[in-house]
C-alpha cells in the first residue's frame, strides 16, 4: 500500500462523502480500471454510473481530441453547429412533444434548470419528490434530495415535499394477498402532500428507477397514475433519467415502459459516457412560457460545443452497436444470475431493476429482512480483492444494497466473470462469519 499517497490525501483533499476505494487508479480501458500495480479491476459501476460505452472508447477519444483542437468552448451567447445537431438528434429519440433542448454539464445543473423552468412556467414553487430521492448537490436539486445530505446546512429551499418511495420489498402498504399495494401508497402520499401544500404545487421530480435510493423501480402503472395525479393538480412531471437514459434499462428511456411522456426530461451521466454532459428537454409550449417570463440559466458552459460533440458520438455508438437491445439481452442474463443468488442464499433478500441497472439487497435473513450493512461492506472488500469493483449504497440502513451498472459494451464473458467473483466473495465472507 502506498502510504505516502494516502497520507498526502488526508493532508490535502477535502473529504466529500464516503471513504475512498483503497486502490490508486492509474488508467482505465473498456470494462476495466487498472491500479498502480497494473491490477485489472472489473468496473461494475461504469465509473460514477456514467461510462456506458466503457472507458477510453476509441470514438469518444477521437471526438474529444478533435473538438479540443478545434472547437471546445465558446462565449455562452455564441452557438455552434454541434449544439443544434445534438438538439435535432436527441429530440428525434423522444416523443414528438419533447422538442426543445438546453445543453448543460451535470445532472444537478440539469435538475436546477428543470426546477426553475417548472416554477417559472406554473407560477408556483412547491416541488414533490421521493423520500429516497437523489437529484444533485446544488441548492434546488439538494432540496429535492431526501435520501441524504439534509442536516447541518440550514434550511433547504422552501416548498419541497416528499412522497413515499414505492419499495415493493419493504413497503408497509399491502393488499390482502400480501402483495405491494402501490395504489394505496401513492394515494396516501399525495393526501399528505395536499395536506402540507401551501397551494403552490409546481412539479413532481422523480427518477423512473431510484438508484442511490437502492435501485427501487416503481411498479408498472405507477408512472401513469402519478402523471394523472400531477395533471389533476396542475403540476408538471419532471423525470430525471441521469442513470436510466440512453439504453441503460434495455429501452432508450426508462419511461417508455409506462407509455408516459414527461413535461420536462433531464439527462446527464449516460449522455456524456463519463464526461460532463447534461441536457434538459421540454415542450415548445413550456419553453415559450418560460422565455416570455424571462427564463435565465446563463452558465459558463451552457451550449459548449465539446459537450455537444461528445453527446452526438454517444448517440452514434449506441445506434451503430445496437446497445439498447444489447442492454436488454445482457440484462436478462444478469437478472437470471442474480435471481439464482437470491434463491440460493438466505442473505440475498431481493433483486430488482432493469437491463444493466440492477440491485441486490443483502439481509441477515429473509424472514426478518434486517438490513445487512456490515455484510455488504465485507463483500465489497472481498470483491475488490478478487478484481471486481462493486458499488454499495452508502446510506444508513442501505449498506447492504449493491448497485450493478456495468458498461453497455461489457462482453458476455466479462459480465459472467464479475458475477462469478460476486458469488465467490459472498461464499467466502459467509464461510468466515460462521
Amino acid at each position: 500500500m502506498d502510504t505516502t499517497f494516502w497520507d498526502e490525501t488526508d493532508r490535502l483533499l477535502i473529504r466529500y462523502g464516503g471513504g475512498f476505494t483503497p486502490r490508486i487508479i492509474e488508467r482505465a480501458a473498456g470494462a476495466y480500471v487498472f491500479d498502480r500495480q497494473g491490477t485489472p479491476i472489473l468496473d461494475f459501476t461504469s465509473g460514477q454510473m456514467s461510462a456506458i460505452l466503457g472507458h477510453a472508447h476509441p470514438d469518444i477519444v477521437a471526438t474529444v481530441s478533435s473538438a479540443v483542437a478545434s472547437l471546445n468552448h465558446l462565449f455562452s451567447g455564441m452557438l455552434s453547429a454541434p449544439v443544434l445537431e445534438l438538439a435535432r438528434r436527441l429530440t428525434a429519440t423522444l416523443p414528438p412533444a419533447l422538442g426543445k433542448m438546453l445543453l448543460l454539464t451535470t445532472g444537478a445543473e440539469a435538475n436546477e434548470a428543470a426546477i426553475k423552468m417548472a416554477k417559472l412556467c406554473t407560477g408556483r414553487f412547491e416541488i414533490v419528490s421521493f423520500d429516497r430521492s437523489w437529484h444533485g448537490m446544488t441548492q434546488g436539486a439538494a432540496a429535492a434530495t431526501f435520501s441524504a445530505g439534509r442536516r447541518g446546512y440550514g434550511p433547504p429551499m422552501p416548498g419541497n415535499l416528499a412522497l413515499p418511495t414505492p419499495n415493493a420489498y419493504r413497503s408497509p402498504f399491502r393488499s390482502s394477498d400480501g402483495s405491494h399495494d402501490w395504489e394505496a401508497e401513492l394515494a396516501y402520499g399525495f393526501a399528505l402532500v395536499d395536506q402540507q401544500s401551501a397551494g403552490s404545487l409546481a412539479a413532481c421530480l422523480i427518477e423512473p428507477i431510484l438508484s442511490s435510493g437502492g435501485i427501487i423501480e416503481p411498479p408498472p402503472g405507477y408512472l401513469r397514475r402519478l402523471r394523472e395525479m400531477c395533471d389533476e393538480r396542475g403540476m408538471l412531471l419532471i423525470l430525471d433519467e441521469a442513470q436510466t437514459g440512453l439504453g441503460r434499462t434495455g429501452a432508450m428511456y426508462a419511461f417508455e415502459r409506462d407509455g408516459v411522456t414527461p413535461d420536462i426530461l433531464t439527462l446527464s451521466k449516460t449522455l456524456g459516457a463519463g464526461l460532463p454532459v447534461a441536457a434538459v428537454v421540454t415542450t415548445a409550449e413550456i419553453e415559450q412560457v418560460c422565455h416570455d417570463r424571462g427564463f435565465l440559466f446563463y452558465t459558463t458552459h451552457v451550449s459548449d460545443p465539446l459537450a455537444a460533440s461528445v453527446a452526438l458520438t454517444v448517440l452514434d455508438v449506441i445506434e451503430r452497436e445496437n446497445l439498447v437491445a444489447r442492454a436488454a439481452k445482457l440484462g436478462d442474463r444478469l437478472t437470471d444470475r442474480l435471481l439464482a443468488l437470491r434463491d440460493g442464499y438466505e442473505v440475498v433478500g431481493d433483486v430488482r431493476g432493469r437491463g444493466l441497472l440492477q440491485g441486490l439487497e443483502l439481509v441477515t435473513d429473509k424472514k426478518s429482512k434486517t438490513p445487512a450493512d456490515e455484510l455488504g461492506k465485507a463483500i465489497t472488500a472481498a470483491c475488490l480483492d478478487r478484481g471486481l469493483h462493486m458499488n454499495i449504497v452508502q446510506l444508513p440502513g442501505m449498506g447492504g444494497i449493491f448497485r450493478i451498472a456495468p458498461p453497455l459494451t461489457i462482453t458476455d464473458d466479462e459480465l459472467h466473470a464479475g458475477l462469478d467473483i460476486l458469488e465467490a466473495s459472498l461464499k467466502a465472507v459467509l464461510a468466515t462469519a460462521r
